[in-house]
């Protein structure tokens, strides 16, 4: 059976680079799988029927039988993520061939010995004889060795972006990245560690024990700043001379210039560890201290130029619990018509990033003041227009839980991220009908068209669309909407994830408490009242017909009529 996520050919994956980010990144928004969240194999058996024996997800107990459609639509589910899962390997194969630079030997630098050279070691005190800003032991070593080794070797080079501003805030940076005035050659020649990646763009990535990575961006200046003749050469050749958009962005700068080319000021600081002080081009520091999030410039035109800082602005406010500054809030109200200018995968990856952060509630609800989820999750933008307060109070109920499983640490990948957010409207619109989806059944036709549309435009990964397809149908099961055979339903290889997200479930509404206790005690709870095919529903009870083995000899065509009409009666009552 085919999924409806099925696709012509495999989607081309993404490679981080520095062409696909624009300027402002200083955390550079990563691909949708990385070592520390990548939806891995499960190392379990993969889950089939035995065709033979036609034991499916029979159970020892025959009485609990599930009947055909839920072995359908789980088999048929499975055997989708199964060739998902062998397309997307195929795609990262052929992106692997493409690679620019064999994988550098990971191995930590370390200065090279010359006469009278100062020890790399930062200082804990500025020339002036007054304590460092930030205490060195609060930065990471290995970030901190490739900054002095630069500065050894006449380079600037300063911790920058959101690392600083974190240790400002008494914050752990997730990450620590470095400019500096050497061009990527050049940081290549120093670390004998080192590979470039990007094409358009060159960045450097210093390669430590343990797979950490530090990434060495050259100094950029903003390409509006430097070529205003081009834009109005543009406008005079019939462009609109009023589009901001930004769409290259490889133009080498100095230290001044990148901070101003960044998004907000409280992403614009710098800091020279070998110096002990913040470098502040842009008033960043005010704002910190005033707990604003504003624009480097013009609010009107860094929007414009890319609307994805909207998404960005949202996630630091949840994310820092700042304050958006009044003139950049209605600057992103008027560039919310621009979003779907951005490319799709830039947008489902910042989104991602939001409901990643453990901050997802906030962030939704601001998205949705901002009217922008209308672009970003419309089956989420249509189910609170039409559940009202209701269906608000019910869909944020169910974010907390999955921001409160996501603060205390809990490794949930996208797939699960993104099913517990659509558990609310799958539960308010019913599924496609059998005989609507060829025979099978499914979730409702908005989520499958998010989905779908995410694999085709956004590049989501086909394996994680279905593998938050699955978790959704099984949600129908574990609730006992739907009858199931617990033995090989246990088995499945998705059963874990979906008790987790149907444990958000019962967090976010507080019904089937029960039922989740008893799947978690390795029993099985009774079915609801009218659920699918179940010991309750309406008419009589039927054992569906198991099927006989092939017997030869004469009269085993007669012999195995008989079996199955004497079974079909058999069942009946």
């Amino acid at each position: 059976m085919s999924s409806p996520l099925d696709l012509s050919g495999p989607e081309e994956r993404t490679e981080r680079t520095e062409a696909q980010v624009p300027a402002d990144s200083a955390e550079h928004p990563s691909d949708f799988e990385t070592p520390s969240r990548a939806a891995t194999a499960p190392s379990e058996p993969p889950f089939a029927a035995d065709a033979a024996e036609d034991d499916g997800f029979d159970d020892d107990d025959d009485t609990e039988d599930a009947g055909p459609e839920v072995t359908d639509e789980i088999l048929a589910a499975t055997e989708a993520l199964k060739a998902a899962e062998a397309e997307d390997a195929q795609a990262a194969a052929e992106a692997g061939d493409e690679a620019e630079e064999p994988e550098a030997v990971i191995l930590e630098p370390e200065p090279e010995p010359a006469a009278n050279e100062p020890e790399l070691q930062a200082p804990t005190t500025t020339r002036t004889g007054e304590p460092a800003e930030i205490d060195p032991d609060e930065m990471d070593p290995d970030a901190l060795k490739v900054v002095l080794r630069l500065h050894q070797h006449g380079h600037q080079a300063y911790l920058v972006g959101g690392c600083v501003r974190d240790l400002l805030l008494g914050k752990k940076p997730k990450d620590f990245d470095v400019a500096t005035s050497a061009h990527p050659g050049e940081v290549r020649a120093i670390f004998r560690n080192c590979r470039l990646i990007g094409r358009r763009f060159r960045l450097a990535h210093v390669y430590f024990k343990g797979g950490k990575i530090v990434e060495v961006s050259t100094f950029r200046a903003n390409p509006t700043e430097l070529e205003p003749a081009a834009g109005a050469a543009g406008a005079e050749e019939g462009q609109s001379g009023e589009d901001l958009l930004i769409t290259h962005d490889n133009v080498f700068g100095t230290a001044q210039q990148d901070a101003r080319r960044r998004d907000f000021t409280i992403n614009g600081l710098f800091y020279d560890a070998a110096e002990g002080r913040v470098i502040d081009y842009v008033r960043g520091r005010r704002d910190l201290d005033e707990r604003f999030i504003r624009t480097i410039g013009d609010p009107e035109i860094r929007m414009r130029e890319d609307p994805v800082r909207i998404l960005r602005a949202v996630r630091f406010a949840a994310k820092l619990d700042l304050d958006i500054e009044s003139r950049t809030y209605a600057a992103m109200e008027g560039a919310v018509e621009d979003l779907p200018r951005c490319a799709p995968a830039r947008l489902l990856e910042e989104t991602f990033r939001l409901i990643r952060g453990g901050v997802s509630a906030p962030a939704l609800k601001l998205l949705a003041a901002l009217d922008a989820l209308k672009i970003l999750l419309p089956p989420v933008d249509e189910y609170l227009r039409e559940n009202g307060k209701e269906g608000e109070k019910t869909f944020y109920a169910f974010a907390q839980a999955l921001d409160k499983r996501v603060s205390a640490g809990e490794v949930l990948d996208d797939a699960i991220l993104l099913a517990a957010l659509l558990v609310p409207i799958s539960r308010a619109q019913p599924p496609v009908e059998e005989s609507q989806d060829e025979g099978r059944a499914s979730v409702s036709r908005v989520i499958e068209d998010l989905l779908a549309g995410f694999v085709e435009s956004a590049r989501l990964p086909r394996r994680i669309a279905e593998r938050c397809r699955m978790l959704l149908l099984m949600q129908r099961t574990l609730s006992g909407e739907r009858r199931r055979k617990t033995g090989a339903f246990r088995r499945h290889p998705l059963f874990n994830e979906a008790l987790a997200v149907y444990a958000m479930t019962v967090e976010a509404t507080g019904e089937g408490r029960e039922a989740l206790e008893a799947w978690q005690a390795g029993e099985v709870p009774p079915p609801r009242a009218g659920a699918a095919g179940g010991a309750d529903a309406e008419g009589p009870k039927r054992k569906r017909r198991r099927r006989r083995r092939r017997r030869s000899g004469n009269g085993s065509g007669e012999g195995g009529g008989s079996g199955a009409s004497s079974g079909s009666d058999a069942g009946e009552g």
